[in-house]
């Protein structure tokens, strides 16, 4: 018996195996380092926004003090809460709403959207935003809006149309002062909140 189970098992690995799972788990560990840097970022917004430590301690689930030493690490010059606005045109902010459209979709479709890979690549961090990656989800999410009209409410329909229009137009604004992952998260969550109606 021990000399069966022993006869399947692979007595090294290949190169090639190494790599595949290195490369695994260094997505996973710059997707964490991105996350806690996200995070400090939001800190300063919520911050901005008026909030006391206790509350951004509460609702990020840390403790006051881990909270304050966040904030005087990652101080940053004041500049004013960001705009909050949905209807933005700068290309963080527009791919932040497609991103919460397409999450939207990819539930709504119970994880069988076009768009479904491609959002958790982006979430686990073995993608990033870039034109090519935002070109792609652009696609998927047309894709899935054609093929599940009948599934999915009229606004989501709207709300790409809006957004691809920005997103094929370069913004004349003078660029926001605060940084692109935090502009994306924040329209990607008020998207999501738009479009659930809440």
């Amino acid at each position: 018996m021990a000399g069966e189970e022993s006869r399947g098992a692979p007595e090294t690995l290949t190169e090639e195996q190494a790599e595949r799972m290195l490369t695994e788990i260094n997505e996973v560990i710059r997707a964490g380092e991105e996350m806690r840097a996200l995070r400090a970022e939001m800190i300063q917004v919520f911050a901005g926004l008026g909030w006391t430590q206790d509350t951004i301690a509460r609702l990020a689930g840390m403790s006051q003090p881990a909270v304050s030493k966040q904030m005087t690490k990652h101080r940053v010059s004041p500049s004013g809460p960001p705009a909050l606005a949905l209807d933005q045109s700068d290309a963080p902010w527009l791919e932040g709403r497609l991103w919460g459209l397409a999450e939207e979709i990819s539930e709504l479709l119970d994880g069988t959207a076009h768009c479904t890979r491609h959002l958790d690549a982006l979430d686990r961090g073995r993608k990033r935003f870039t034109p090519q990656t935002v070109d792609a989800l652009r696609r998927l999410v047309e894709t899935d809006l054609r093929a599940s009209a009948a599934e999915l409410p009229t606004g989501f329909r709207a709300a790409y149309d809006a957004i691809s229009r920005g997103l094929d137009q370069p913004a004349h604004d003078a660029p926001p002062t605060t940084s692109a992952s935090v502009r994306r998260a924040l329209a990607r969550r008020l998207q999501r909140d738009r479009l659930r109606g809440d």
